[in-house]
């Protein structure tokens, strides 16, 4: 399959730009496994899943990875923390009239200090100077990394929604969206009804948002990303596939983490990095339903739903949604999603 059979016409009006006034608030696209549509609210969520029933999500935490600053010589610099290495060091992306050379120091707005001690690839190695952490400069200076397509500054409200409401372990520089429609009290109520609850970890990197190059998507180099599944995780869905319930992940993230622990047929606990790069023909193995928000056009994550659902079917889903003037991306409206088995028969 080609890249533009992935692509789309957007208003730039559907774009959600501010999140919906309540988490639950959004609306709910269900596609069955017959392609039939049904307009619903997220808060219906609680109707579509079933006691015995587990929800798989990733509780990685959005740390606020986006540092204004200077160089040296006084050109202005814009850091997006990619991944904390270690205490102080870290790989990020640096944004500058002209690439900081090794060896040079970045001014960070707060006083504090980075030093650029090489490259990985597009990547920038940075140390902070002094005594500071990263993650303590990140806490008293960084702005909460919005993507690229919200044009506008971060405000107060980000810090708690751009953030899930069960987020536990900070790594991440874009939230796991389709989290972001959960609050509290609908947690408890899927849980008062006997709905089980995993969590896996991936911390979303900003590769997320990266543009597919490549005509043939095949030819697509897939970023990594550092996730953590763990035995627990791999008893909930084994016992819940032997119940005959439903392994419902929560957004792309928590698909990723299930297929690439799934990969053998059997769930293995893994911490480490996954590249896997999921497209039409793929056969899943570990995931029954998906909740997720709309895709950007010709990304992965469109081509993951559309592996998962059908191409056909999905494309023609967006199509209504447009239509229907449902609000995308980030911080838009959500899709509940079931596997459809003929999708792996897609050409790709």
């Amino acid at each position: 399959m080609h890249v533009e059979q992935f692509h789309y016409d957007l208003p730039q009006g559907l774009i959600a730009n501010q999140p919906a006034a309540q988490r639950t608030d959004s609306r709910l696209l269900v596609l069955d496994r017959e392609g039939a549509l049904d307009h619903r609210r997220f808060s219906d969520i609680i109707d579509l899943i079933e006691p015995g029933d587990l929800l798989v999500m990733n509780n990685t935490q959005v740390i606020p990875a986006r540092l204004f600053g200077n160089k040296e010589t006084g050109g202005r610099v814009e850091i997006l923390v990619e991944r904390i290495l270690g205490d102080q060091c870290v790989l990020a992306h640096v944004k500058a009239s002209k690439s900081p050379k090794a060896g040079s120091k970045l001014l960070i707005e707060g006083g504090y200090e980075a030093l650029v001690t090489g490259r990985q690839d597009d990547l920038f190695a940075l140390q902070c100077m002094g005594e500071t952490s990263v993650l303590n400069m990140l806490d008293k200076v960084g702005h909460v990394p919005l993507p690229p397509y919200i044009e506008r500054a971060d405000t107060e409200l980000d810090k708690a929604r751009y953030q899930t409401v069960y987020a536990e372990i900070p790594g991440a520089v874009a939230a796991p969206t389709a989290g972001l429609h959960f609050d509290d009290e609908l947690l408890g109520k899927l849980k008062e009804k006997g709905v089980n609850i995993a969590f896996v970890t991936l911390h979303v990197g900003a590769g997320t948002f990266q543009s597919v190059h490549v005509e043939t998507i095949t030819e697509h180099q897939m970023h990594s990303e550092v996730i953590k599944v763990s035995q627990v995780v791999c008893d909930q869905v084994a016992s819940t596939r032997a119940a005959g319930k439903k392994v419902i992940a929560v957004g792309t993230t928590s698909v990723r983490c299930l297929e690439t622990a799934g990969r053998s047929g059997v769930m293995q606990p893994m911490q480490g990095e996954t590249d896997i790069f999921i497209y039409p023909g793929y056969r899943f193995k570990m995931v029954d339903s998906l909740i997720t928000n709309f895709h950007l056009p010709e990304s992965t994550l469109l081509m993951l739903v559309c592996a998962f659902a059908g191409y056909n079917e999905i494309m023609a889903a967006y199509r209504v949604a447009v239509e229907a003037g449902y609000r995308f991306f980030s911080y838009g409206d959500a899709m509940f999603l079931h596997r459809n088995p003929q999708a792996a028969n897609d050409q790709t």
